[in-house]
């Protein structure tokens, strides 16, 4: 249609703290991050924590200068009173500024990862699914919907009940992250309904929403690595139809791998026991 700007996929780069090496992550920190991150990162304990900070913040500028032209240490990021993070858009002209840009991080037990998104609001979750022997899981599903606790409950105990908890509580934090509000968004307030292997075959909103407003995808672009995304419709109301994936840090412009996304979703089917 004539007159009708294309909107992009939306896009995630997923790196593991070993794809970009100390020297060079501790190098490029103390050039690219802002006073603010570098006073972060210096108060961090363990150097785990520390390294794993400055990896995914490097990243996250990495990926805005690929996406907005902004040079890395020249990106401003500002916060909302939530504490989502947002591209402050340059005074002057910048290439692919033309459009609202969208990006959220995640970052947890070595890994990374970064969703960036035009016109649509984004959010995205990492875990690690072999983590069911750090600590059980009763405090996570304390906080799922009724229905979701049902399912769980109704599970074997075992590895497969802790993955599927882990499945929910990557889509629960990228929809929230998606949302803007954080832990400000009770979790009992939407549900999911998820494939046996992978997929959400059905998604309950809070109230103030709709579920055809969002797609979701799970990648597990590691063994026992997940990723959880929550990608929000177009403004002229198109769902995002594939989803381009990168591995690495990216130095240059590699050829992403592409994810199909699903259509809309239903609602949940309400389970046996599962008072609403």
């Amino acid at each position: 249609m004539s007159g009708t700007r294309p909107v992009r996929d939306p896009q995630i780069w997923f790196c593991p703290n070993d794809g970009l090496d100390v020297a060079t992550s501790t190098l490029l920190a103390r050039h690219w991050l802002d006073e603010h991150e570098q006073e972060i990162a210096r108060r961090f304990l363990f150097e785990r924590d520390r390294r794993q900070y400055l990896v995914a913040h490097c990243l996250v500028r990495r990926v805005l200068f690929l996406e907005s032209g902004v040079p890395e240490a020249e990106a401003t990021i500002w916060r909302s009173s939530r504490g989502r993070p947002f591209l402050r858009a340059p005074s002057t002209g910048r290439p692919g500024s033309e459009r609202e840009l969208d990006f959220n991080l995640s970052h947890a037990h070595g890994y990374n990862v970064v969703a960036v998104a035009r016109d649509r609001r984004v959010g995205v979750d990492v875990e690690r699914l072999d983590r069911s022997g750090e600590r059980g899981f009763e405090w996570i599903v304390e906080s799922f919907a009724p229905e979701e606790r049902a399912y769980l409950a109704a599970l074997p105990a075992g590895s497969g009940r802790d993955r599927a908890t882990l499945r929910l509580w990557t889509l629960k934090e990228a929809y929230a992250k998606a949302r803007g509000l954080g832990l400000g968004l009770p979790f009992d307030s939407f549900a999911f309904e998820l494939d046996d292997e992978q997929g959400v075959l059905g998604f309950r909103p809070p109230e103030d929403d709709s579920a055809d407003r969002w797609s979701f995808a799970e990648l597990e672009p590691r063994p026992q690595v997940l990723v959880s995304l929550a990608v929000e419709r177009g403004p002229d109301g198109a769902a995002p139809q594939r989803l381009l994936v990168h591995d690495g840090f990216p130095w240059g412009r590699a050829a992403p791998h592409e994810v199909s996304l699903p259509g809309a979703h239903r609602a949940p089917h309400p389970l046996p026991g599962a008072a609403r």
